[in-house]
């Protein structure tokens, strides 16, 4: 049976080839490259398909509006990412963006009359996988990242952000927190697929976020020997991959014992040679879990262990316990047919935004697997679609 192809579908085609790798089959789409500038053209381009007015604000963030905010809103925004981690599925951050223009194209297409603007926007930098730095682009928005900070950030090969913008045709200059764009944002609301597996036993396919449990990022400098890995005894040898070694272990074992989570999932090698015994090993932990004091007791648990072996740990990103507004989240969740409403342990743009203090609300679109961050991630069309509709359904009911 032929399934109908709706602009959802060819949205979504549009996306799929942009920073796929052929290996993997996982997608590379960091902050300020080609593929990125890709991404962006496509915003713009279907911004502009649609009559949207299309705004780069201080940050980077594209926001594309239909109607004015300046002069009848605060309005209603929809959206999320298009980024990606290093090998990373298709759904995370595209979902959000592709649904939100179907969301605004059903909702004209019923010829429903606003009484606030709405717009699409797309947020960048979400993943941080560039520069370290996970919500940056929302974060500079609002100012919870420093304008100078952010633009000394370097990648693996020492290019700052400032430098990336400047390839990218983007003055970094003008980079920082955005008040007038803020003041248009009166309700933001982000679809994304779900990264575990809470509405997998449920027979649903679309749920209400309640609050983004806290999390980090903390980097960890092991200092060591730079030596011969042939003609060194074990006994001369100053190894600091052995301290990285430990300290991969100890995150485990910090997790299970303060009920949390934590991962080392990035490390930098140097001289990075196969015969040489590294002179630094410079790796990094995410750590989250329900409450703040889990997560810090972990992170305390990996301190004295750094500091035996004359190493560093510095705090790179925190981002404490963000509920959503009560009443908006049971609001939606009554709209949706009492959908279920699921806290979730990934950061996303809607948490700084909230923490900013903009009404905020996030849709989740099941994923049957539970799998993100991984070429493996996955939700059905049929569910994509609902979450479509179910967004749909929210903007009338937010913008009426």
């Amino acid at each position: 049976m032929n399934v109908a192809l709706l602009p959802w579908d060819r949205m979504w085609g549009d996306l799929a080839p942009v920073g796929r790798d052929a290996r993997s089959g996982g997608y590379r789409r960091s902050a300020w490259t080609s593929e990125d500038a890709t991404l962006r053209e496509w915003f713009a381009g279907e911004a502009a398909a649609r009559g949207l007015d299309l705004v780069t604000d201080r940050a980077g963030n594209q926001w594309a509006w239909w109607g004015d905010p300046d002069a009848d809103g605060p309005g209603l925004v929809l959206g999320s990412h298009l980024d990606s981690v290093p090998d990373g599925g298709a759904f995370d951050g595209p979902l959000g963006v592709v649904s939100a223009f179907a969301a605004l194209d059903a909702v004209r297409d019923r010829g429903f009359t606003p009484s606030r603007p709405i717009a699409v926007a797309h947020f960048c930098d979400e993943e941080g996988a560039r520069f370290g730095i996970a919500c940056a682009g929302s974060r500079i928005l609002t100012g919870a990242l420093d304008a100078v900070r952010a633009r000394g950030l370097t990648d693996a090969d020492g290019i700052t952000m400032a430098e990336a913008m400047t390839r990218a045709g983007h003055d970094p200059a003008h980079l920082g927190t955005d008040a007038e764009t803020l003041r248009r944002v009166g309700t933001f609301v982000e679809l994304h697929v779900e990264q575990g597996r809470g509405l997998a036993g449920l027979d649903r396919a679309v749920a209400v976020g309640s609050a983004i449990r806290p999390h980090g990022r903390w980097r960890v400098d092991l200092p060591g020997e730079a030596n011969h890995a042939g003609t060194t005894l074990l006994a001369d040898r100053d190894d600091p991959m052995l301290a990285f070694a430990s300290l991969v272990l100890a995150a485990r074992e910090a997790a299970e014992k303060h009920d949390a989570v934590a991962t080392c999932g990035k490390v930098r090698v140097e001289p990075n040679g196969v015969n040489a015994i590294p002179s630094l090993v410079t790796g990094w932990v995410d750590a989250r879990g329900d409450d703040e004091a889990r997560v810090r007791a972990v992170i305390a648990d990996l301190t004295s262990l750094v500091e035996d072996r004359r190493g560093t740990l510095t705090e790179e990103s925190w981002t404490g316990i963000t509920p959503f507004p009560t009443d908006l989240a049971g609001r939606l969740s009554a709209l949706l047919d009492d959908a279920p409403v699921l806290a979730t342990g990934a950061g996303h743009d809607a948490g700084i935004l909230s923490a900013a203090g903009v009404p905020t609300a996030m849709l989740f679109v099941r994923n049957p697997t539970g799998v993100s961050h991984s070429p493996a991630e996955f939700a059905e069309r049929d569910d994509c679609l609902a979450g479509v509709a179910a967004l749909a359904t929210v903007a009338e009911e937010l913008a009426r």
